[in-house]
């Protein structure tokens, strides 16, 4: 281990310390850690070429005995804030608080759980704070934008429950079905939360602009739905009958927008994956002009444009006419944490996807079995830590004739890496994995940054519904817990893989195992509506974004 000994300045006050130039930066911090109580994360330590970076290769610093750490180390000048002085606002910013649940004003259980799941969409939030009225209409006070603007706004700064009346009154002027009153006694009818989600979205998508190039890199601003929550079909009509091709008809091609994928549910559907097949073709009665008469066309339907947020709808309720009522279908149908959408798109858009979906699972790959092997040094520090494949291959590169000295005895050597080189020749192989994952994604896919870029999702909500109709019944919603963030600092941890499940103004901590018993199968929570995301990829220089 080559160290060299350096001066730390602090508060008027020098540190002599013994810095290990085959570590990472990251080491000397933890070092100062412990020298000065000033945590890692908030150090600003000046070196040759600029800040120290966690990742810093120090032998490539130049340090010599006796220098100066330039600038020396400064602890931030904020004061330590406790819990009880904080307001209502800085308390609902901080790390493992909860979220502002939402009252039920009479039958809303459909609105509130559709809002957390909406609120779920972290630029959504963004594109809402900058949204900036472009007409009168847009400050009257039944204006939806406007109102979900202020409501998230006022949900942000808060970890108590509120009554969103505002935006209910607007959504029930907008849209008078939502101010059905109640058959069965005073006050208002329940509601289907599938439809009230869809006229939210399609209000938004001729309101709220987003923030940055419109989709397909275009300087201007476009509709936010448009580009995070738009994806778009290329779908085939052809006629059924034979003698309407013979005739000389041919298939028919077009291009359409989807705000949501259904997951169609019948006697065979087990899976989501078997809903959403059934999803993409239809039949469809048209008159055909080659036979004269009507008949039943095909229709299939192919993705070619994949958002970065996707929406999936479990067709769970049908109209009964015996009843007049909508009526649930309680069959059991399960769906994955992590989706792969890929089956689901055209050839065009499968040959952009699949490279990229491929090098993301190689890169998992390495980084389980580097993970494999943390563990194993750490149980054992005699072990390398190397993978089966890589001694073979290291083996087979000093597999020579081992040296002799002058009197002919063979000289036994042997090396051993210290945990810092190995740490940092794995991270260094994982970090060149992730540019080549950067470098395989598609030129024109990436000018497009609210579209999936690699054809896998990643579940973040999902809206349930309890009982036996759409018109009763209770509605609630699960939000993925997102990773914290330092509202100081601006450092993002790692997510616990927890969920909150918001029940009107009930906001409870639960584990991932409730979203699997999500699936259905009687009058207990079902999932209605599902909100995936885009996995996350690494930028050129290796970083998550």
């Amino acid at each position: 281990m080559a160290t060299v000994s350096v001066v730390i300045k602090h508060q008027g006050k020098k540190y002599d310390v013994d810095v290990d130039i085959s570590s990472p930066g990251e080491v000397l911090k933890y070092q100062l850690f412990s020298l000065t109580g000033v945590e890692p994360e908030r150090q600003k330590i000046l070196v040759k070429g600029g800040q120290l970076k966690d990742d810093t290769d120090m032998s490539k610093l130049g340090l010599k005995p006796g220098q100066r750490a330039g600038g020396g180390i400064v602890r931030p000048t904020e004061k330590v804030k406790f819990l009880e002085d904080m307001t209502e606002a800085e308390a609902a910013q901080q790390i493992g608080a909860t979220p502002a649940g939402l009252v039920n004003l009479g039958n809303t259980c459909y609105l509130n759980s559709t809002l957390q799941a909406l609120r779920s969409i972290p630029e959504l939030q963004d594109s809402l704070a900058q949204h900036k009225p472009t007409s009168m209409s847009d400050l009257s006070e039944r204006d939806l934008t406007k109102n979900l603007k202020e409501l998230f706004q006022d949900m942000s700064g808060t970890q108590e429950s509120m009554a969103p009346f505002s935006f209910l009154n607007a959504l029930r002027t907008t849209f008078p079905q939502f101010a059905e009153r109640s058959k069965k006694g005073p006050g208002y009818a329940q509601q289907d939360a599938e439809e009230a989600w869809s006229q939210i979205v399609h209000q938004l998508k001729q309101k709220l602009k987003s923030q940055g190039p419109a989709q397909g890199g275009n300087a201007s601003a476009g509709s936010f739905i448009d580009k995070y929550m738009a994806g778009e079909f290329s779908s085939t009509l052809e006629c059924d009958e034979a003698a309407a091709s013979e005739g000389g008809e041919q298939p028919t091609s077009a291009r359409e927008p989807f705000l949501k994928l259904n997951c169609h549910i019948d006697n065979q559907t087990a899976h989501l994956r078997d809903g959403l097949v059934a999803g993409l073709s239809e039949k469809i009665e048209k008159r055909s002009e080659v036979l004269g008469r009507d008949a039943t066309y095909t229709k299939t339907s192919k993705i070619s444009r994949l958002p970065k947020y996707l929406t999936v709808h479990f067709v769970r309720f049908f109209w009964k006419r015996d009843v007049q009522k909508k009526a649930k279908i309680m069959r059991k149908v399960t769906f994955p944490h992590e989706l792969d959408a890929v089956e689901f798109c055209s050839d065009e858009l499968k040959k952009a996807l699949i490279p990229v979906r491929d090098k993301v699972r190689e890169v998992r790959k390495d980084e389980e079995d580097v993970e494999r092997a943390r563990k194993r040094r750490k149980k054992n520090p005699m072990l390398d830590g190397e993978l089966p494949e890589d001694k073979k291959e290291r083996s087979k590169k000093d597999d020579k004739k081992p040296a002799t000295s002058g009197d002919g005895d063979v000289e036994m050597t042997e090396t051993f890496k210290t945990d810092a080189e190995w740490e940092s020749e794995k991270d260094a192989a994982l970090l060149a994995a992730k540019k080549e994952l950067n470098a395989v994604i598609d030129p024109e896919l990436k000018k497009d940054d609210g579209a999936n870029q690699s054809g896998i999702y990643e579940l973040r909500a999902v809206v349930t519904h309890q009982g036996a109709s759409a018109d009763s019944g209770h509605y609630t919603a699960y939000v993925k817990k997102a990773a914290p963030k330092d509202p100081v600092t601006g450092k993002v941890g790692e997510e616990d893989g927890k969920w909150w499940w918001f029940n009107d103004d009930k906001v409870t901590e639960v584990t991932s195992d409730k979203i699997d018993a999500l699936a259905g199968g009687g009058e207990s929570h079902s999932a209605l509506i599902l909100l995936y995301k885009a996995i996350p990829l690494p930028t050129a220089e290796g970083v998550m974004e």
